[in-house]
């Protein structure tokens, strides 16, 4: 190699090698603070791209999660109230059983129907609270759809029937109710309701079920989409920590080499001297 001064060709392959170590270093730090491997297009376009498109699929899971607990909340309080009701006419069948009671005296005939009154009362209170995010089943016919994927699908919560029309019926039963003949007719009102609960409790357990298993499934499903999404793009931060060590000990290097090199025109003035 001949000695110039114009072109010092050792600084410049040191120049070289320690603009590749500090590029490599940039990447192996950017990788550290952030955690990923693949952080934006500049990394890798076609990768980070298809992250991205992962990730726009979680966000829309999300949603799904979202609209599948709404489902499964209002799934629940219905359920509640159900068993609230079902055990309430378990105690209006005790009220009926005492107005059969031939021997009653008007007073005590009344006293017993303002206790039905009363439970019916408890009923129609159960009934109209069993509200969830503004939605009752109980006191409406309407059906209640909830996003179940991506897709758009969806899941329902249905009762089918107003149930408040089913208690006046049987509030009805009750003031009719004025003589030990009229248990029969009392009671198959009772009955009648009383399969309207039992009917409607069953429908709601089973749409519920249905729900809970959906949101469970997609559970699962965005905890696997996550890993694959980590498994694409997050860094192995424990290798690129020792990755990081070793090209600080590159550049320091570089840098030495740099300043030898640089040194190097300088011997020529000895030739002279």
């Amino acid at each position: 190699m001949a000695n110039s001064v114009n072109t010092n060709v050792g600084a410049l392959v040191a120049l070289s090698s320690l603009r590749v170590t500090n590029s490599e270093l940039d990447k192996t730090s950017k990788r550290i603070q952030t955690g990923f491997r693949v952080a934006d297009a500049s990394d890798d376009a076609a990768v980070f791209a298809v992250a991205q498109g992962i990730r726009g699929n979680i966000k829309a899971y999300a949603s799904v999660q979202s609209s599948l607990a709404a489902g499964e909340g209002l799934g629940q309080v219905t359920a509640a109230a159900l068993t609230g009701i079902s055990n309430l006419v378990a105690d209006v069948k005790a009220k009926f059983a005492n107005l059969a009671d031939g021997s009653l005296t008007s007073a005590q005939r009344t006293t017993y129907q303002n206790d039905a009154y009363q439970l019916i009362g408890q009923i129609n209170n159960f009934i109209n609270q069993a509200t969830y995010n503004g939605k009752n089943l109980l006191n409406s016919a309407a059906t209640i759809s909830f996003v179940s994927d991506v897709s758009g699908s969806s899941l329902t919560l249905q009762t089918g029937t107003n149930l408040l029309t089913s208690v006046t019926a049987l509030s009805d039963a009750i003031g009719a109710f004025t003589a030990a003949a009229d248990y029969s007719t009392a009671m198959g009102a009772l009955t009648t309701f009383e399969g309207f609960v039992n009917s409607i409790s069953a429908q709601v357990a089973a749409q519920s079920r249905s729900l809970s298993l959906q949101r469970s499934f997609v559970n699962d499903l965005v905890d696997a989409t996550k890993t694959g999404l980590g498994a694409l793009v997050d860094a192995d931060v424990a290798a690129e920590s020792a990755a990081l060590q070793s090209l600080q000990v590159r550049q320091q290097l570089g840098v030495q080499a740099l300043s030898i090199a640089n040194q190097q025109p300088n011997t020529l003035l000895s030739l002279f001297r």
